[in-house]
């Protein structure tokens, strides 16, 4: 009898070991435990830590609680803008309601995929290509806003979305880095202008000193032969300034003006040195015969050939 009841004894708790161990479940401190009793959601959610359900009638599943990060696929599009380009994202998302991730959603974590990548889809449809580029941050928010909206019914939570990578055909980013070319070229003439501008305005400034002073002149080109010479070079090339010789003329008005007048009066006179006496000019015909014509009374000159021989003749006799 006694062995009897130690049989029974032993067989009670061996039951009762294998009943513990089948009931004892462990959840851990990132997750939650959803219990399913008869196929029907039990309302309290099992916390971290040891836990007990009923074999075969309880039905425990687990929800991971961590942020999740996801990479979105990369999606082909075509922009605004008409461009095509090819995106990819990534998602952080993370479960807040265990028993809605479970119960409203098969997969939350497909069902977030596929709305992340239609929202992406519709994102690229919506923006322009310098969007996409340069204001990020606007694309996620709108991006996360998109996918958050149907989350929220799953008992999911949407943290963070962000845009990796787009990429661009070779075609685009040849005319794009032409485009770049051109804007640094113009912003290069642009400040060279305004340097020329700069430099023209502190040159008038200098000019108008170097007027006032006649001497800075000849200083500033005395400055720049040395500067010239410094450079050991074998022949000199001196430039003489057309101003140096308008201010030579300026420098001295009073002898420049007397000099002036005495050669006038000298070339009016015939005395100007280096210039010949000229033959004067014969009269017209007119003149010539009221010339020679006799005044009443006088005798009429005798030819210049003749009047010497008869001058001769008459001496000699």
């Amino acid at each position: 009898m006694v062995e009897e009841l130690v049989t029974a004894g032993v067989a009670v708790v061996c039951a009762g070991g294998v009943y513990a161990m089948s009931a004892a479940r462990v959840v851990k401190q990132y997750e939650r435990g959803v219990v399913f009793r008869l196929g029907r959601l039990t309302k309290s959610v099992r916390g971290p830590g040891f836990t007990m359900v009923v074999p075969f009638v309880d039905r425990l599943r687990k929800v991971n609680m961590q942020i999740v990060t996801m990479p979105v696929p990369a999606q082909d599009g075509i922009t605004r803008d008409n461009v095509t380009v090819r995106v990819d994202a990534v998602i952080y998302f993370k479960v807040v309601d265990a028993a809605e991730a479970v119960v409203q959603v098969e997969d939350y974590r497909f069902a977030v995929s596929q709305m992340a990548q239609t929202s992406l889809r519709s994102i690229i449809g919506k923006s322009d290509l310098d969007d996409l580029l340069s204001n990020r941050e606007k694309l996620n928010q709108g991006l996360e806003l998109m996918i958050d909206s149907p989350a929220v019914g799953w008992g999911v939570q949407i943290d963070r979305v962000e845009i990796k990578d787009v990429s661009l055909p070779e075609t685009m980013k040849r005319s794009m880095a032409r485009q770049a070319e051109a804007d640094r070229e113009r912003r290069a003439r642009v400040i060279n202008a305004d340097a020329e501008l700069q430099a023209s305005k502190k040159l008038a400034q200098a000019a108008e000193v170097m007027s006032d002073q006649p001497a800075a002149l000849q200083l500033r080109l005395l400055q720049t032969v040395v500067a010239v010479a410094a450079e050991k070079n074998s022949t000199l090339v001196l430039p003489f300034p057309v101003e140096l010789l308008r201010f030579l003329e300026r420098a001295t008005p009073g002898d420049a003006e007397h000099a002036a007048r005495s050669a006038v009066t000298q070339l009016a006179e015939g005395t100007l040195p280096g210039l010949t006496e000229a033959p004067a000019p014969e009269p017209a015909f007119e003149e010539k015969g009221a010339a020679s014509a006799p005044e009443p009374g006088a005798s009429a000159p005798e030819p210049a050939g003749n009047g010497g021989q008869a001058g001769a003749k008459s001496g000699q006799d």
